[in-house]
């Protein structure tokens, strides 16, 4: 099967490449393979897993896949690997942050603070930051450590994921021979809310750090 772009379409490099790719397997292979870039986006956020889920949008349109099922398979797979890292965070975390190294990255009293924000907000919280590059991977292990409940977990991630993907597909499938104006605005949006995460997360540094330091010179 050969995917026509159309006389002189300008496409960038980087999605000739992936589509070249994609359009290298039968539909079950790119269905697996869309669905394992969504879960380990969760693992490694360096996997430009928001690009093959356009791209699965664009094919379910001229290579022979189904937009729903690249919704369900990406969407599904996301909100799997997200809460395997909760259920991690839970089950290891709280005693990794007793001992050892961990004790150096989060101490008691930090850790207590930590629970209660997420007592407090954590549903909130884990939906904002889903949208967030890098923090998307971090939530689900701090919601863990945190001891959330799943049912305060699962909601926000499901939803969170599913808007996500879902927009991510639907742009693919409507993008035709603008596809690659999409990808640029795309990455324009991406940009935006990385800046918004590294704000994000030189706070959490901040806080970190002013609590450290309080620990420290707090006598007792």
């Amino acid at each position: 099967m050969i995917l026509q772009l159309g006389a002189g379409a300008p496409w960038p490099s980087d999605l000739d490449g992936a589509l070249g790719f994609l359009m290298g397997f039968p539909p079950f292979l790119i269905y697996l393979i869309l669905g394992t870039g969504s879960a380990l986006e969760n693992i490694v956020p360096l996997i430009p897993a928001d690009t093959f889920v356009l791209l699965g949008g664009f094919l379910s349109e001229v290579g022979g896949l189904d937009a729903p099922v690249v919704f369900l398979t990406t969407w599904s797979a996301n909100v799997v690997s997200a809460l395997l890292v909760y259920w991690i965070g839970l089950a290891y975390g709280p005693s990794f942050f007793q001992h050892g190294w961990g004790r150096l990255l989060l101490n008691h009293q930090q850790l207590e603070h930590m629970r209660r924000f997420h007592q407090e907000w954590g549903v909130v919280a884990i939906f904002l930051a889903r949208f967030l590059p890098g923090l998307r991977a971090m939530v689900p292990a701090s919601a863990g450590v945190s001891r959330l409940s799943w049912w305060k977990v699962v909601p926000p991630v499901a939803t969170a994921s599913a808007i996500w993907y879902g927009t991510l597909v639907w742009l693919g499938s409507t993008a035709g021979s603008h596809l690659h104006e999409i990808k640029k605005w795309m990455d324009q949006a991406n940009l935006a809310l990385m800046v918004i995460a590294l704000v994000v997360l030189s706070g959490a540094g901040l806080w970190w750090w002013q609590t450290r330091r309080h620990r420290h010179q707090d006598p007792t």
